[in-house]
């Protein structure tokens, strides 16, 4: 199954033809999709209780992953995903442009942006405080 969560998809057939929205949940066991304002389903709910009042609730219904194709963030055309490789990990490729379809791999251009980041130094609150105070103190010097 090559349509993942969070991905933005064209639907192909069906009532909801031509439609785009992002997909909300995926079951690869049964080959199904939820995609967002596609196949709502209308369900009454009864009230519970004697302050709450009976409603009418919208839901999305799931529709089978074969009826939906992947839109390519870069091109904005819907695509059959490719496989390739970058930094040595299998990624999902559009095959027009050649752009990476998953968002972990889209941004980073490889092991210097990990070199360039350094973690913050960690300091006691007492240490921070006695600092601060040391600081205003030479500011109010300097203004004299």
């Amino acid at each position: 199954m090559n349509v993942k969560l969070n991905d933005n998809v064209l639907v192909i057939t069906g009532k909801y033809a031509g439609k785009q929205g992002k997909v909300i949940a995926t079951s690869p066991k049964n080959g199904k999709v939820t995609v967002e304002g596609v196949n709502i389903q209308h369900k009454a709910q009864k009230a519970r209780r004697g302050n709450e009042v009976s409603k009418i609730v919208e839901k999305e219904g799931a529709i089978d992953v074969s009826n939906v194709m992947v839109v390519c963030p870069a091109c904005d055309k819907a695509v059959r995903v490719k496989s390739g490789m970058s930094e040595g990990k299998r990624v999902r490729v559009c095959p027009k442009c050649g752009a990476v379809l998953d968002r972990a791999y889209a941004g980073k251009k490889g092991k210097d942006v990990k070199k360039e980041e350094q973690p913050k130094k960690r300091t006691r609150k007492r240490a921070a405080k006695a600092e601060a105070e040391a600081q205003a103190a030479q500011e109010e010097k300097t203004e004299e």
